[in-house]
């Protein structure tokens, strides 16, 4: 425990957070996708749904490695 490198260990927790965002985004385009298939909602209402997503989810990444940027120039 002495060798470990808080800055390596902080870099392996936050690209285990944008891959588990990668795999929500995907799994919540499939969803909507199968929503608009079984007509319960409208094309354009996924649309607009995948859009609010996707960029929900690039400013969560964006103030992710805002925070991990600012955690290693704290070092």
């Amino acid at each position: 425990m002495a060798n470990f490198d808080f800055g390596d260990g902080l870099r392996k927790v936050f690209l285990a957070g944008v891959g588990a965002l990668a795999t929500t985004v995907e799994k919540s385009q499939e969803i909507i996708d199968d929503l608009v298939k079984k007509g319960e909602i409208t094309v354009e209402q996924g649309k607009a749904l995948n859009t609010e997503l996707k960029h929900k989810a690039s400013e969560a990444k964006k103030e992710a490695e805002a925070k991990a940027d600012a955690e290693e120039s704290d070092k």
